[in-house]
């Protein structure tokens, strides 16, 4: 699998273990590792392979699967209804990662006001997490339902300061929210706005 080089610390950036004051850091590529595939990887602070998202079908197709490294399904995410109605259904996939079982229902996304989005989480009663910005801006933050601030995603940026492209992402996500969470909303936010 591919890898990409760990930033060295810096000021500004995360340490080369990916953590900075108890937060996590992921890089996320907006680009299928398969030829003429859609998707994303995500590279963890090591700067390997952690998560992908492959969709074999055309661009902001109606299901995709995130998987680990070793292609095994963890989420199911499926767009459903039209127009303003429309939303995005995830699931967790059974543990041994069959794709043919019956996915557990986990949260559902919809577009909100102000370019915005709501998580509503399965069973549950209300919005329990927003993201800010739902624009094509890559750059915009996951709260909670405090307004706590638990993930940012932004351009990512070299040691030397170099801003690379807006399809390569650094994702940073505290400790007191799921990594998995957070990684499903960026592929949601990513199916939304059509960059994957």
């Amino acid at each position: 699998m591919a890898k990409i080089q760990p930033l060295s610390s810096s000021p500004c950036s995360t340490s080369s273990s990916g953590v900075q004051q108890g937060r996590h850091a992921y890089t996320v590529w907006m680009k299928s590792l398969v030829f003429n595939g859609n998707g994303c990887a995500v590279y963890g602070p090591d700067g390997a392979v952690a998560f992908r998202v492959d969709n074999y079908g055309c661009r902001g197709g109606r299901e995709v699967l995130f998987m680990d490294r070793a292609g095994n399904a963890l989420i199911r995410i499926r767009r459903k209804g039209f127009g303003m109605f429309r939303r995005w259904e995830v699931s967790r996939c059974a543990q041994d990662g069959g794709q043919d079982k019956e996915a557990t229902p986990w949260f559902s996304v919809r577009r909100a006001e102000k370019g915005g989005a709501a998580v509503v989480m399965h069973g549950g009663a209300g919005t329990c997490y927003t993201m800010d910005g739902c624009s094509r801006k890559p750059e915009y933050r996951i709260r909670d339902v405090d307004g706590t601030v638990v993930a940012e995603v932004a351009r990512k940026q070299t040691a030397a300061g170099v801003v690379l492209g807006e399809d390569v992402l650094t994702l940073t996500v505290g400790t007191e929210v799921g990594h998995l969470l957070v990684l499903g909303l960026v592929v949601v936010r990513g199916l939304m706005n059509g960059s994957m």
